[in-house]
């Protein structure tokens, strides 16, 4: 699809009413929940939480896949907007669906606290080493933010080869996660569960906000 096709799709969907509304409640709420996460998580590095004993971390030994795990993060999050741009109503939605995750992870996180695994290495983050503070998070545990993102994907992706890359990208992040020891076993796989049920109430509240999501 080229750039005028994205243009006038985005046009398209801008003409109608409930597309705009969708826009104008999304976007803040999606930027506000960043923020709220940034700060959540900056409060949670300075509270104690408990060690879990995870029998399969203890059966690997760790090993340092940072370059792995973030290749493939980004890898998949530029492929995601590339091709979800294309399709405004989609994007809409795995905005609204990543916001509600957010909200999760903050629930979940306040409820559960944890300290990282007593055998882990540091998850450096390359882009954040880079532009951010340089701050490595300890505590940002359960549920996995990278695995349930990439699954969302997985989940707003439409076409078929394209949602088994997202899949495959997915198995591959949480499986090298584990092998970090970046994450305790539960945090991965609690993850793929919370993005499904964020995607389906953000599906719902929308398609009955605009009836014409349920033809995405």
């Amino acid at each position: 699809m080229t750039t005028t096709s994205i243009a006038a799709a985005w046009r398209t969907a801008w003409q109608r009413p409930p597309f705009r509304v969708s826009f104008f409640v999304t976007i803040p709420f999606f930027v506000l929940m960043l923020v709220a996460l940034a700060i959540f998580l900056q409060w949670v590095e300075h509270r104690s939480g408990a060690v879990v004993s995870d029998p399969v971390l203890a059966a690997l030994a760790p090993r340092d896949l940072t370059w792995i795990i973030f290749g493939l993060i980004y890898g998949a999050l530029a492929g995601g907007l590339l091709v979800l741009i294309r399709e405004p109503g989609r994007l809409l939605l795995a905005f609204q669906s990543y916001a509600l995750m957010v909200v999760f992870r903050i629930i979940a996180m306040y409820l559960l606290p944890l300290d990282p695994p007593a055998v882990t290495i540091p998850l450096q983050d390359p882009f954040v080493q880079l532009f951010g503070s340089g701050n490595v998070l300890m505590k940002d545990l359960f549920f996995s933010g990278h695995t349930s993102t990439l699954f969302l994907l997985f989940l707003t992706a439409r076409r078929g080869w394209l949602k088994v890359l997202f899949l495959l990208c997915t198995i591959a992040v949480a499986a090298t996660i584990i092998i970090h020891h970046a994450h305790y076993a539960v945090d991965v796989y609690m993850a793929p569960f919370v993005s499904y049920t964020s995607y389906r109430i953000a599906y719902l509240l929308s398609r009955k906000c605009d009836p014409a999501i349920a033809a995405l």
